[in-house]
């Protein structure tokens, strides 16, 4: 046999060889385990969160019925942590900078909080260090409510900026009971996630409402049809930090008329400071080469 058709061979065997090989799959025990670590994971990565500073860049358009833009309005902001919490300061408007007037209320507020900070007596430090961990260990235990909620199915592996993701859809159970009453929303959604294969951190999640979600007594609703597109990125080769958030939402508040809404966050220049201290004023912030 000639060298080339020996080539042609070897590599149309090949192809037969790989279309043979089952694909690789996972159980839904599989895929539970793997939901729960995952949710470990991103818990750890909310902590980390709070040792960088990044850009936060919103834009919130109203839309009429055709899903059309009425009106857009931008706002930039830097995100800080200053004595355990996080702050906003507003820098920019319809992508443009602030006032000077505007910048310098901005600044008033900071240092309102730092001095509020400052003079706060060891009691109160504690009861609001207290109830900051309390509302951490409730976000915790919704997270791991959800490997019960729902029932999984193995999509496939698909590759998200370069690196192989586990594609999973989730399916409210039926009989499903909660044991949170924050969880009670959950039946109301489906997602899809995908799933670092590597490292167990989800890189994005697609969640969809399939039936009106209603809060505080029906004074707000979300209807269904409404979306939330959420996506991670990989930063400085230890945590996985928000980079995109996307929210198409149909709400209606009170008696007022609905609302059609969609909410388009990305989040850039992070950055990691020093922590050598609790107290970190704007202008001390030490971002790390």
């Amino acid at each position: 046999m000639p060298a080339k058709s020996a080539l042609i061979f070897l590599i149309l065997a090949s192809i037969a060889l790989a279309q043979d090989k089952p694909a690789p799959s996972l159980s839904e025990n599989q895929i539970r385990q793997l939901i729960r670590q995952t949710a470990e994971n991103d818990m750890a990565n909310d902590k980390r969160q709070r040792d960088y500073t990044y850009i936060q860049r919103e834009e919130e358009s109203k839309l009429n019925g055709k899903g059309q833009a009425k009106s857009t309005e931008t706002k930039t902001s830097e995100i800080m942590e200053i004595y355990g919490e996080q702050v906003e300061r507003l820098i920019a408007k319809d992508d443009k900078p602030l006032s000077d007037k505007d910048a310098k209320k901005e600044e008033e507020k900071i240092q309102k909080l730092i001095d509020k900070r400052k003079n706060e007596s060891p009691e109160d430090r504690k009861k609001r260090e207290d109830k900051e961990e309390k509302e951490r260990e409730q976000n915790r235990q919704f997270v791991r409510e959800v490997a019960d909620a729902y029932n999984f199915h193995f999509v496939g592996i698909d590759s998200l900026a370069g690196r192989d993701t586990y594609v999973i859809d989730g399916e409210p159970r039926p009989g499903y009971e909660p044991h949170l009453k924050e969880a009670r929303i959950l039946p109301k959604f489906r997602f899809r996630a995908w799933i670092d294969k590597d490292e167990s951190q989800w890189k994005k999640l697609d969640i969809q409402c399939i039936d009106t979600v209603s809060f505080g007594l029906f004074l707000a609703r979300i209807h269904k049809g409404s979306r939330i597109v959420i996506e991670q990125t990989r930063i400085n080769d230890e945590v996985w930090l928000p980079q995109h958030v996307n929210v198409k939402v149909d709400v209606r508040l009170a008696l007022l008329k609905d609302f059609n809404v969609e909410d388009d966050i990305t989040y850039r220049d992070y950055k990691k400071f020093r922590t050598d201290t609790k107290i970190v004023p704007i202008g001390e912030l030490q971002p790390q080469r």
